[in-house]
């Protein structure tokens, strides 16, 4: 392809190397530009990068932490009969019910995970202080319906939870600051995503040096070392942190994420868009255990996860259905929503009623977030893409200072 240059006489052709010439040293201006871009996003948000990185890392594996660490509440013995000999549902529930004051709301109901664990009950105590509460949580005996003891997650006053995982919940979700914390973690999960792509650019090989840049030197110096070690785990990790970013922005910017999501697919619903139940004049709400009953008789297939109560006189039952055989070989999980007052299914949400590709891309994004979607593969990649994040800023920053410092030892020279 020709190319003119102002060198050359008017009408003469640049050819050649020295077109290709040309055309690098452009490409190496614009790349410096991303650089720097690139390095003070880094140096800004770098170390909010690491935090979300390391807590990310304990909450793909957050279930598992918190049964060691609450094992006498989390570990039932299991009888030869295993889930056949649990106790209703009604039963077990009136007991967590009976275990907290009267003004005590359920949250959630964490179903067993297996025959050797127990229902944990979400619960939340208003308080005297403004806008405070209490969270509670009560582990109950599938087998036997006793209440196995209770945990204090969070009093009114304290700033912090008191439990490890809720804390590292709050941390990673929201910077321990509440509503305003998850808007300003979504608003920096925007710019890390942009970041993330500067970072690509930079490392994309302009000379074709593909090995280069793949792979870590041996032998090299620790200046050398460095770079390479930020280069390649920028790159290795790339689509996961991407993935993980992008759904991260979506649960903490939801309603902004999905204007987005519904201008290019029309009809896509998201987890904040939900069926309201309709109030009856003397119809007493259906309880929980009724609630579950329906769901199953419609969908016996698979495992009950979760299941909380409905938020208000328009609230709605909610419950997750998860190892659904034959639905997905990826995300086998089935959510029903269900009207508390005539027991109406409003809404099921699993792969096979999805029907728009938005609904398809916003239904991935927890499995994708939380590893989920590929079983132990995927929790591992999780887990090691955010204690690459610390790696990245420590890298980082480390290559920022070298170039610094020698950039003032020049001038002093």
């Amino acid at each position: 392809m020709k190319r003119f240059s102002t060198d050359l006489a008017h009408g003469e052709a640049l050819n050649g190397p020295d077109a290709g010439q040309q055309r690098l040293t452009r490409l190496k201006k614009r790349r410096k530009l991303w650089l720097s871009v690139h390095l003070w996003l880094g140096l800004l948000l770098g170390f909010f990068l690491a935090v979300l990185g390391i807590t990310g890392s304990i909450l793909v594996f957050y279930e598992e932490i918190d049964n060691v660490l609450n094992a006498d509440l989390r570990t039932v013995q299991a009888p030869a009969q295993g889930e056949s000999s649990y106790r209703s549902l009604a039963e077990i529930h009136a007991a967590a019910v009976a275990a907290m004051p009267p003004q005590a709301k359920l949250g959630f109901v964490d179903y067993p995970a297996d025959t050797t664990a127990s229902y944990k009950f979400g619960f939340i105590i208003p308080s005297a202080v403004a806008d405070g509460k209490e969270e509670w949580q009560v582990h109950v005996d599938p087998y036997t319906a006793q209440v196995l003891g209770k945990h204090l997650i969070k009093k009114a006053e304290d700033i912090f939870p008191r439990a490890l995982i809720p804390f590292v919940f709050r941390l990673h979700f929201a910077l321990l600051s509440g509503e305003t914390g998850g808007i300003i973690i979504g608003i920096i999960g925007v710019i890390l995503l942009f970041s993330v792509l500067t970072g690509l650019i930079v490392w994309w090989p302009l000379t074709g040096n593909w090995r280069r840049v793949l792979s870590i030197k041996r032998r090299a110096s620790v200046e050398r070392f460095n770079h390479d070690l930020h280069q390649a785990s920028g790159f290795y990790t790339f689509p996961i942190l991407f993935a993980v970013l992008l759904s991260g922005v979506y649960m903490n910017l939801p309603s902004q994420f999905m204007t987005l999501v519904k201008q290019l697919s029309p009809g896509t619903q998201g987890f904040m868009d939900s069926p309201h139940s309709l109030p009856i004049v003397g119809k007493k709400p259906i309880d929980l255990a009724q609630a579950l009953s329906i769901v199953q008789s419609r969908y016996p297939e698979g495992r009950v996860d979760w299941l909380s109560p409905p938020g208000g006189e328009t609230g709605v039952y909610r419950i997750k259905m998860i190892d659904v055989p034959e639905l997905s070989r990826f995300w086998s999980e089935r959510q029903v929503v269900v009207d508390q007052y005539n027991g109406a299914i409003l809404e099921v949400r699993d792969p096979s009623t999805r029907a728009t590709f938005g609904q398809t891309f916003v239904d991935w994004q927890w499995p994708l977030h939380s590893g989920k979607a590929f079983g132990w593969t995927g929790r591992i990649l999780v887990f090691l893409s955010g204690l690459a994040c610390p790696a990245l800023f420590i890298t980082g920053l480390i290559r920022w200072l070298q170039k610094r410092r020698a950039k003032l030892s020049r001038h002093i020279d």
